[in-house]
């Protein structure tokens, strides 16, 4: 949406026209859920010129407190439909199982809508959500972070001009020595399985990177270990997927010991590979060592941030972006889900 603030023109003979002078109004957005996901996305948004984060809420009092000291100009408002309400755009960080009510009322009153990963739990609840939320026409996306970062968009150029040569397949490899990890703590419920686990929290990211990279995967099997107590999430996942013409993706995951986080995929190609490390650490080889494509940003959370808020503008003004559509995350949820059922 823009303003024109002021439109002056000199006399032709000068052959100059001065230039419009254009503000963009911010887009006013309503972010339901306040821990880890809803304050980052509140501090990185209220950086970007392009939104205007004032409308908050999440039933937690303490996580409330936590969102306002990040953003004194940020109000926490009465309730939920209070925050929708006043937004033009609400942005979904709640945990899966609440996330239905407050989507469908923002796009039952025709605001765009940003949505967390896992869309649900349950497969068939998340295709009628996802069949009601398209007809009523709002801009939909779902926030998997490497969507429109250089890691991912880089390879697919790379492949698409055939640098990496016949692309062959992809590895994945996910080890903490807890879980959920020390920062994630507060957000109680990632240790359950009903919503929890770093399948659904981790391992979708890289199996969402995967089918923008190799196409559509099948699970072709799996074997997941579970803790005694039958309550608690996952702890070792082996898996393989694989799509219509036979290119793998080999999961590995793992919970315990002691050592640092490990979040890595390598994506293997006859001419080159590329390995993507802690989502953002981006290598090239060519049979050598792998070697650094670019240097590291000081603040790498923040590039990754500032590309999927850049193209959340778009999303939201009806232009091509390369934020995941609902119809990517269900796949993802679906493989994901499948790969949590064998036992």
């Amino acid at each position: 949406m823009l303003r024109a603030v002021g439109h002056k023109f000199q006399p032709p003979s000068i052959f100059k026209i001065k230039k419009l002078e254009v503000k963009y109004l911010a887009i006013k957005v309503a972010i339901i859920g306040l821990g880890i996901m809803g304050r980052r996305m509140l501090q990185h948004m209220r950086i970007h010129k392009k939104f205007e984060p004032s409308y908050l809420w999440d039933p937690d009092k303490t996580a409330c407190y936590k969102a306002i000291e990040i953003d004194s100009e940020a109000k926490i408002m009465g309730s939920p439909e209070e925050a929708i309400d006043a937004a033009d755009l609400v942005y979904l960080a709640c945990p899966p199982k609440v996330r239905e009510a407050y989507a469908l009322r923002t796009a039952q009153k025709g605001k765009a809508l940003f949505l967390e990963k896992p869309l649900g739990i349950d497969i068939d609840h998340s295709k009628s959500l996802i069949d009601k939320l398209k007809r009523f026409n709002v801009p939909l996306a779902v926030n998997f972070t490497q969507a429109a970062g250089p890691a991912l968009n880089d390879l697919i150029k790379a492949k698409s001009d055939g640098e990496l040569g016949e692309m062959i397949g992809v590895d994945i490899i996910v080890t903490y020595p807890k879980w959920p990890r020390e920062w994630q703590k507060e957000a109680d419920w990632l240790r359950f399985n009903k919503e929890g686990g770093m399948t659904r929290e981790v391992i979708s990211h890289f199996i969402f990177f995967s089918e923008r990279v190799l196409g559509l995967l099948e699970l072709k099997w799996a074997k997941v270990i579970y803790p005694k107590d039958k309550l608690l999430c996952e702890t070792d996942v082996l898996a393989r997927l694989e799509t219509r013409d036979s290119k793998c993706v080999n999961i590995l995951a793992s919970v315990g010991g002691t050592q640092p986080d490990r979040q890595e995929m390598t994506v293997r190609g006859t001419a080159k590979s590329r390995r993507i490390s802690e989502f953002y650490k981006d290598s090239e080889s060519n049979g050598m060592e792998f070697i650094p494509l670019r240097e590291e940003p000081k603040d790498p959370r923040a590039v990754s941030l500032k590309a999927q808020l850049d193209d959340l503008e778009k999303a939201y003004n009806g232009h091509p972006n390369k934020l995941a559509t609902v119809d990517e995350a269900l796949r993802v949820q679906v493989l994901i889900e499948s790969i949590l059922a064998s036992q």
